[in-house]
């Protein structure tokens, strides 16, 4: 296989659905979901993903270019890799998602929902990830990145949002966070539908979402901005040393989530406002009928604001800043 984009954006199975060179074999499991081993023994079993929402092009083409690399022998292969484009229909069509956010049907979600294509798709890869890692005893180091972009601009235009976690983040997760050019950190506090949530919830995947710039069209991005995240992700695919990490990423935490719970709902902000804007404290956020949302903190930043979600789907989030850690980087 030497174009897996391609191929997926294609719509039809590939002729040959395995193969083998002299460092790794491949497998061709479904639409969208390949897998690659090495013929050597690996301690780390990862999971990158991209495509979850179609608009979100510039991640697949820089994962398609590392797999290519990876296919024809000229980048070695140190881990087990799944590599996953989340919905294809979706990529096919340049939209966001057909039907629903698939990335809200994790963790079972989808069987919440009617059924539709995303919710199909959300099982299918749950259970291409349980398969995966199961495949690897309990004993690998299992990572999954989910990479993705914005719709909205950012004062932190590279950022990570990593699901609640009980138990610490593994330094050497947390070190390829800031390899990767990220800019800030923010950090669940509670449970979420998300893919990154799902493989730490489930399988204690060290995850993360990775936001990585702006959301436009297939041949319209500009790769250079991502060169960093592409650097260290082809570092961490072949075992190679880190780039060089500039600064330490800014953390946020979660303080409260705005939901649309009604037809009424309105986001009091502008169609222009840019994540991690900040608001001081009493400023009204949002309103349906008498339901009311307001910065509750001397100051919150808002992330992924969004008043055109279904209704019972998340608005937006608000984030307050981790001053103890952030103090230790100043």
């Amino acid at each position: 296989m030497q174009d897996f984009l391609a191929q997926t954006l294609s719509g039809g199975a590939p002729t040959q659905r395995a193969g083998r060179s002299d460092h790794l074999s491949w497998r061709w499991l479904d639409e969208g979901i390949l897998e690659i081993t090495p013929h050597a023994d690996a301690a780390q079993a990862v999971v990158v993903s991209a495509g979850l929402h179609g608009n979100e092009t510039a991640p697949v083409e820089i994962l398609n270019a590392l797999v290519s690399e990876l296919l024809l022998g000229n980048r070695p292969l140190a881990v087990r890799l799944l590599v996953i484009y989340g919905n294809p229909p979706a990529l096919r069509a340049g939209k966001r998602y057909l039907r629903c956010d698939i990335n809200r049907l994790f963790g079972g979600r989808w069987q919440q929902y009617e059924d539709c294509p995303e919710a199909r798709r959300a099982w299918r890869l749950e259970q291409a990830m349980e398969t995966f890692w199961q495949a690897g005893g309990g004993e690998e180091v299992r990572w999954h990145l989910d990479l993705h972009t914005a719709i909205r601009g950012s004062y932190h235009p590279r950022f990570g949002v990593l699901p609640l976690r009980r138990s610490p983040w593994p330094d050497d997760f947390m070190h390829w966070l800031s390899a990767a050019g990220l800019e800030a950190l923010v950090f669940h506090r509670a449970p979420g539908g998300t893919f990154s949530h799902y493989s730490c919830q489930h399988f204690s995947a060290a995850s993360c979402t990775l936001e990585l710039g702006k959301a436009r069209p297939f041949g319209t991005n500009d790769l250079s901005q991502f060169d960093a995240a592409r650097q260290a992700l082809a570092a961490l695919l072949s075992g190679e040393p880190l780039p060089a990490v500039a600064s330490a990423p800014q953390r946020y935490r979660v303080s409260q989530q705005i939901t649309r719970d009604a037809e009424s709902f309105t986001l009091h902000m502008s169609g222009d406002t840019l994540n991690f804007t900040a608001f001081p404290q009493g400023t009204l956020l949002a309103e349906a009928g008498e339901k009311r949302y307001f910065v509750q903190q001397a100051r919150e930043y808002v992330m992924f604001p969004n008043p055109d979600v279904a209704i019972g789907q998340r608005a937006g989030l608000m984030l307050v800043e981790d001053n103890a850690h952030n103090e230790k980087l100043s």
